[in-house]
């Protein structure tokens, strides 16, 4: 029954609150920042779901104009989690097929998030330059999955190299990002815990680098980290005192 109140409500919510920003944004569309302004409210939806949201940003992630974000990516709810931590001036890539669903899709287009055709290997190159153009031309980040795909809470998986070629062609840092497992979250469980989303410090890549070489380098880097967050033993883990740090 929890399961039932809880998926009516996202509903709910989603309707309420994506209206009135599909219509904020025609104000101004395809603005780098609508993201970012619009993305907060759709992270409260966690809270329905019996989470808290816990974010870290260093500060060395502070100063950064533009940047390649890679996160991992589970399910939907890391997706509702994101949303409410982007930084200013971030767009996200995604599939042409997100611009169909009702209402949703609207509001995905009209905050100027990049679409890519996936089903078309070909377009692999094109897409790469397109995210670069927009990165140049708009001075903005983008933020990428770098997966492919969900995880379904199967760990971390293998990734793609194209987030790294693109961060390599526009000449700016990868920015690797973490969420928390999502495997224990129950719809009819009525506290679900925290939800922990990581930012690392940014990673340099230079047109000279090997770009399978840092892909590796930062994909351990992101799995040691999910390890340390999700409480699973490491060599030399931090303490943690649990408090929250909103960025």
């Amino acid at each position: 029954m929890l399961a039932v109140i809880r998926v009516l409500l996202m509903l709910t919510y989603l309707i309420i609150f994506t209206v009135p920003c599909v219509l904020f944004c025609l104000l101004r569309p395809f603005h780098p920042n609508l993201m970012h302004w619009c993305g907060r409210p759709f992270s409260w939806m966690v809270i329905l779901l019996g989470m808290r949201l816990r974010v870290k940003v260093p500060e060395s992630v502070a100063p950064i104009q533009s940047a390649v974000y890679v996160a991992n990516h589970q399910n939907v709810i890391d997706i509702l989690a994101l949303a409410g931590v982007l930084r200013p001036r971030t767009v996200s890539v995604g599939k042409q097929s997100l611009a169909y669903i009702p209402l949703f899709g609207l509001l995905y287009w009209v905050t100027g998030n990049i679409l890519i055709n996936r089903s078309n290997s070909r377009s692999a190159a094109g897409t790469i330059k397109q995210v670069v153009k927009a990165i140049s031309d708009k001075q903005m980040s983008v933020w990428m999955f770098p997966e492919g795909t969900r995880s379904h809470g199967r760990g971390l998986l293998p990734f793609k190299s194209g987030a790294f070629r693109v961060a390599q062609k526009a000449g700016v840092p990868i920015v690797p990002v973490v969420v928390s497992d999502l495997e224990h979250v129950r719809w009819n469980k009525w506290n679900n815990g925290y939800l922990t989303v990581e930012y690392l410090d940014p990673i340099a890549i230079y047109p000279e680098d090997d770009v399978r070489k840092v892909m590796k380098s930062t994909h351990a880097l992101m799995a040691e980290q999910l390890d340390r967050i999700n409480g699973k033993p490491t060599e030399d883990a931090p303490k943690t005192d649990g408090n929250a740090q909103i960025g």
